[in-house]
């Protein structure tokens, strides 16, 4: 199979920011691309969701904080 070069430019605070967030995932630029590119090819439309570990989420830590402080309290929580 021919290999082709894709040249994009983006911010460097961007670039160095998504390269991290790969990182934490196990990926990086290149192969994140071609999941990307595959994907769309195949479904022909954006259908999918990569994450990095969503525990550290704000929205999650924020569940977490109002869980522990209901078992503190000894309250029921909701069903």
């Amino acid at each position: 199979m021919v290999k082709s070069t894709i040249s994009i430019r983006v911010d460097e605070n961007l670039k160095k920011a998504t390269e991290e967030t790969l990182d934490s995932m196990g990926l990086n630029i290149t192969t994140t691309f071609t999941i990307f590119a595959k994907t769309i090819v195949k479904e022909q439309h954006f259908s999918f969701e990569i994450t990095a570990d969503s525990f550290y989420s704000e929205e999650n830590q924020a569940y977490l904080k109002r869980e522990i402080k209901v078992l503190e309290n000894n309250e029921s929580t909701p069903s």
